[in-house]
Formats: structure tokens, sequence, C-alpha cells
């Protein structure tokens, strides 16, 4: 209270000019922090979803429509109170032959993006793919999300990013996950 008093004291203006030079610059940092702080919030859940897509499609043995529709649901609300609608799931079981080559065996997506081609290769990161995991399979699961910058694009440039994770993880109880769902 006393700073405030001796502000309205002050008749030089000099706290007031201070004042209008500070304002708009700490406004500017406190919008930045809540929306940076916001995408790393977003970025989390999105890794969370991807990785409960991923981790609760390698326990199963066979796995149904049933199955692969309350999974990916289960990971729509993983990102909640955000939206939604502008998470995207793909979860792929990957094959990796004799000679190393991955190609996918099924895949299976939230309705807002497309699942991977049947049969398509793919390439898998060193240590994970290759002759060294020469017939075995890979769960394959990717999540993105688009952020849109509620302050800030033009500072920044754009006005929205996509933040996306990727998780490989081994069949826990078989060698391949088998999918019995429709597109697989």
């Amino acid at each position: 209270m006393t700073k405030i008093a001796r502000l309205r004291r002050d008749q030089r203006g000099i706290s007031a000019i201070e004042f209008a030079f500070v304002f708009p610059i700490m406004v500017i940092l406190y919008l930045g922090a809540t929306a940076l702080t916001q995408g790393i919030v977003i970025k989390r859940k999105v890794t969370l979803a991807t990785r409960t897509v991923g981790d609760l499609v390698s326990q199963y043995t066979t796995i149904a429509n049933s199955d692969i529709q309350s999974i990916l649901t289960a990971a729509t609300t993983v990102i909640q109170p955000y939206s939604t609608s502008l998470i995207a799931i793909v979860v792929s079981s990957i094959s990796i032959d004799a000679n190393g080559n991955a190609t996918v065996a099924w895949s299976q997506a939230t309705s807002n993006t497309t699942a991977l081609t049947k049969n398509s290769s793919v390439t898998l990161p060193a240590g994970i793919g290759g002759t060294a995991n020469a017939n075995t399979t890979i769960i394959w699961a990717q999540g993105s999300y688009v952020y849109t910058l509620p302050v800030g694009s033009t500072i920044v440039g754009h006005t929205s990013m996509t933040l996306s994770d990727q998780f490989y993880l081994r069949p826990r109880r078989v060698t391949s996950v088998a999918c019995t769902a429709t597109g697989c």
C-alpha cells in the first residue's frame, strides 16, 4: 500500500513512463508463458495417449473391432479437457522378415486420420528393426495433435504446430498380435 501511495504522490511521471514501457513486455511474457505451458501439457498428454494405445494393444493375443475402438476411445479421453477431435492416433503391427525388412501387417487409426497401408514398407529406427530383430513383430503407436497457439502467432510466425510422439513395443504375450478387426 505504501508503494501505491508513493506512486500517486510522484509528480514527475517517471513511474508512469516506466510502467508504460514495462507493461507490454510483462503482458507478452505472461501470455507467452501461458501458451508455452499449455503446449507442454498437451504434448505430455499426446505422449500418454500414444503410450496407452501401444501398451494396451501389445497385451492382446488377438485384437477385434470392439477392442481397437475401445482402446482408441480411451486414448482420446486422455487428452481431455483439450479437444479430442484434434488428436490423431495410429496403431500398427510391423512385421520384420528374415532379411530385416519391415512391413505393415495391420494398422488401425482414429477417425480423423488414416491407417498405414497393409504390406507397405516402413523404416524402423536403428536397434528396433534390421536383421538383429529378424522374424519378430513390433507394435508401433503414433500420436499427433494440432495445437493452435492462443496468442503470439505473429511473433512465432505460424498459427499452429503439430505435437507428436511415437512408441515401439514388443507384443507381450505372443509373437505377433493378430487383428480380426475390419480393415486389418
